[in-house]
């Protein structure tokens, strides 16, 4: 009864069926999806495997893994694959947490950690900061060492952007004690190294911390939110015991094909990335001219704060004309989240809002 739903971004339908838009005219940018969309080489994997639709897929996932593997330097044994990393974020708190001990996270991050660590009972601690502050984080932990069981870093963050610096992570993780399981959530992180290459975390890395776990994701980068296919790497203690509460065939023939092809497509990653980086420089441009209050992104989008301005009121003008934008209400903030869309996409984005916050 204590638990809220997820909300998530709206679908295209919904403006189609609500507003009467013709779907080739709207515009979601408000779930972090690719705007280019889908690998064409993980398409056409997709449609080469379709009529095995009514097989199971090879539940050891062995080919996905060996190509993570060989991509992150890791070994196939150190990973395991979920629906999504969502999947694997419920894995970690079914695992750790229960009704006797608590969890750690930012002020404001991705509702699934409070959602999921609720279900198993747990206390949830926040920082004080919205963003990353590890000091603060590594306070509150002193603190409350006897409760908390798992820790969770969103790098960069969802729904702010903010990433603190890899070198500052590895630092924080040497002094959390091995019986606490952290969770690095790098559903962006293929964004931030681009950015920055001091932000990126890198899994060979994280094996050198017994207790800790990077969760990468297929969703973002590689244009595959729809197949839902997510990561986690860890030490192999770690990946034996999560695998215990992973149920069999837990994503499709499908799914298990695009994210294999998706892999090997470094040019539409790369186009991908180019893309992002290039158009958020527009998007930061946008919102100094205005006095638009936001935070540096290291992911797939931007997040405006709002002053005296309705942001909700805001996104829904702009939904009236198509176009899908996050409104930050549910996390108690006045502000929206805007998807890094191509150039046209952008440049819609820019006049209509133009005309909201005149």
């Amino acid at each position: 009864m204590e638990l809220v739903n997820y909300e998530a971004g709206k679908p295209i339908e919904l403006v189609v069926r609500e507003f009467g838009i013709k779907a080739k005219d709207v515009i979601k940018l408000a779930s972090n999806e690719n705007p280019f969309g889908t690998s064409p080489k993980a398409v056409k994997a997709i449609k080469s495997v379709a009529a095995n639709a009514f097989l199971y897929p090879d539940d050891s996932y062995f080919e996905l893994k060996n190509a993570l593997a060989t991509k992150f330097s890791v070994g196939a044994t150190n990973i395991i694959i979920g629906a999504g990393s969502d999947q694997v974020i419920e894995f970690c708190l079914h695992a750790k947490a229960n009704s006797k001990n608590a969890v750690l996270m930012a002020g404001v991050t991705f509702a699934m950690y409070e959602i999921y660590a609720k279900q198993t009972g747990a206390k949830i601690y926040r920082t004080k900061s919205q963003e990353h502050d590890l000091t603060e984080f590594l306070e509150i932990y002193k603190k409350h060492k006897d409760e908390i069981s798992v820790i969770f870093l969103c790098l960069p963050n969802n729904p702010l952007g903010e990433c603190p610096d890899a070198k500052e992570v590895y630092k924080f993780l040497t002094k959390i004690d091995k019986n606490v399981l952290v969770v690095l959530d790098c559903a962006y992180n293929e964004f931030a190294k681009f950015k920055d290459a001091e932000k990126a975390i890198e899994p060979s890395e994280i094996l050198k911390f017994k207790n800790t776990i990077y969760l990468g994701t297929f969703s973002k980068a590689y244009g595959l939110g729809g197949m839902r296919v997510g990561y986690g790497i860890a030490d192999e203690d770690i990946i034996n015991e999560l695998g215990k509460l992973r149920a069999p065939f837990n994503i499709t023939t499908l799914s298990l094909k695009a994210a294999i092809e998706a892999l090997k497509d470094d040019e539409f990653v790369q186009k991908t990335l180019e893309n992002n980086l290039r158009e958020m420089i527009r998007y930061e441009e946008f919102a100094r001219e205005r006095s638009i209050e936001f935070i540096p992104s290291y992911t797939n989008f931007i997040t405006f704060k709002l002053g005296n301005t309705n942001a909700s009121e805001i996104v829904q003008n702009m939904l009236k004309k198509g176009i899908i934008l996050r409104d930050l209400k549910s996390y108690n903030l006045n502000a929206f989240r805007i998807t890094v869309g191509q150039p046209w996409q952008n440049d819609m984005v820019f006049e209509e809002l133009k005309q909201n916050l005149k």
